[in-house]
């Protein structure tokens, strides 16, 4: 999806940082999360950020394990998605996020989740107008 590296590199300069530092553990603050930024933008750096705080806490942090993705559906979405002690229902999410078999969620199986949440509510409220 994102194979151009020209754009990979411009966005770098953009937002370079030593993200993981311990000082400051919250990337889009350190990429500089700012006025200057569009809407958009700055989604994009919390959507990064809100995934960043979950993954790794078990391991590799650039993946959710089955408990890190329900503790982010839990403290990000409320029940918006599903109660937080339905297990099925969080199986059944982690299931059909993970499309890879790998038994966790990376951030592109993640941003999935978000966009279709997304699309949902946008439907939802335009369809209340």
């Amino acid at each position: 999806m994102c194979k151009d590296n020209s754009n990979q590199k411009r966005l770098k300069l953009k937002m370079s940082a030593p993200h993981d530092s311990p000082a400051d553990p919250n990337p889009a603050f350190t990429w500089g999360l700012s006025s200057n930024m569009s809407d958009i933008q700055k989604a994009m750096a919390l959507l990064i950020t809100s995934f960043s705080k979950y993954a790794g806490k078990e391991g590799d942090k650039n993946t959710l394990s089955k408990e890190e993705l329900k503790e982010l559906l839990q403290n990000e979405f409320g029940e918006m998605v599903c109660k937080s002690n339905d297990k099925e229902a969080i199986d059944r999410i982690f299931r059909d996020l993970d499309t890879n078999r790998s038994n966790s969620v990376d951030f592109s199986e993640f941003v999935k989740l978000v966009c279709c949440l997304t699309q949902m509510c946008h439907e939802y409220f335009t369809c209340k107008k």
